[in-house]
């Protein structure tokens, strides 16, 4: 199969994973669409907005440094090859693959949701984690400005948020960010893949190039916001050369916190990649392949808690070895900054006084 241009997966099948009925041929134009038109090349990129009950997700993993988050999109026009979140689109009978970056859904009312959750009486404030499963700062963020409905909110009600994107577009709300890093509110991680951009546009497409979310990771620094680096994933034989030059370029810039992921391949996201491989950089997908096997106990991937975010074998101890080196050389040092749950006030919802 051959590259899209403007989109990491090469293919758009539906996932068969929960059994979801495939479309039945009824005779309509559509079931000779791609013999007559041949397959759709270039497609559009689509938003549907949706209406949830709720907002804020909760987790009990052992595997990630926060208990709870908000995603306000489902899906990522990024079209990072590597997504582990690509497999989410299948519970909406969707594709994990050209689906995922181009049938988008927003969440307009998050933070309208995220201020009743807040207002509950027995809520306990902790970190809020936004990016998590998709880039909370992708192109639609433009037009939605959800993200920053959100950290508004933060920052009235005092409430500590921490943020993982791919996109220098958070250098738009560095207004708030400033005022939310005053209160010790706020930790911005940007990862980055790789330092060559012509490599970015193959892996993620449609996300910043390398150049500016360091330049990103440079003024949130001068800003007084806390930032990390965070290189990921680190994909071997494609990715792991740069890993000494990323901590060099954030450590020029005063970034002090980093870390590193190396490449999951849970559900879809496996063939979808080796596709990607077979598109890209057909001579080395064996090898690629290969070595991530071998750091995932001999499968593409490790589903179990704990041990799926600690990769094992000769390949991960070098990555290890070579990260802790290159960090304590440069005086990057510092994990995820400890962020003030002090402050929180709980707001009051439209209608209602607040007794202080």
């Amino acid at each position: 199969m051959e590259a899209i241009k403007g989109r990491g997966a090469i293919s758009g099948a539906a996932s068969a994973r929960f059994n979801l009925p495939a479309r039945e041929a009824d005779g309509d134009w559509l079931d000779a669409a791609e013999t007559v038109d041949g397959p759709a090349r270039h497609p559009a990129t689509t938003v549907t907005e949706e209406h949830p009950r709720s907002i804020l997700s909760f987790n009990k993993s052992p595997d990630v440094p926060f208990d709870r988050s908000i995603n306000a999109y489902r899906g990522c026009e990024h079209g990072c090859i590597y997504c582990f979140a690509r497999p989410t689109h299948a519970y909406h009978d969707l594709s994990p693959g050209l689906d995922f970056e181009t049938k988008l859904f927003a969440k307009p009312t998050a933070a309208k949701l995220l201020r009743e959750t807040l207002a509950k009486p027995g809520y306990k404030p902790a970190p809020i984690a936004m990016g998590t499963n998709t880039d909370p700062y992708q192109p639609i963020e433009t037009r939605y400005h959800i993200t920053r409905e959100v950290l508004e909110l933060c920052l009235d009600v005092r409430h500590p948020v921490t943020i993982t994107t791919k996109s220098d577009r958070v250098l738009r709300d560095l207004d708030l960010l400033e005022r939310l890093a005053t209160h010790n509110l706020v930790h911005v991680g940007i990862s980055v893949t790789s330092l060559d951009p012509v490599l970015s546009q193959k892996l993620e497409p449609r996300a910043a190039s390398p150049a500016k979310r360091m330049a990103a990771l440079g003024r949130l620094v001068e800003a007084g916001v806390p930032a990390h680096v965070s290189i990921a994933p680190v994909i071997p034989s494609i990715t792991d050369s740069f890993m000494e030059a990323i901590l060099e370029d954030a450590a020029t810039r005063g970034v002090r916190s980093a870390s590193w992921i190396v490449i999951r391949l849970p559900h879809e996201v496996a063939p979808l990649f080796r596709e990607w491989l077979d598109a890209h950089f057909p001579q080395r997908a064996g090898k690629v392949i290969a070595t991530i096997r071998s750091i995932r106990g001999g499968r593409d991937n490790d589903p179990n808690f704990v041990t799926r975010m600690r990769p094992e074998g000769v390949w991960a101890d070098l990555f290890r070895r070579r990260f802790r080196v290159a960090a304590t050389r440069l005086g990057i040092t510092g994990p995820h900054v400890a962020l003030d749950c002090t402050r929180f006030r709980r707001p009051s919802l439209d209608g209602q006084l607040s007794l202080l």
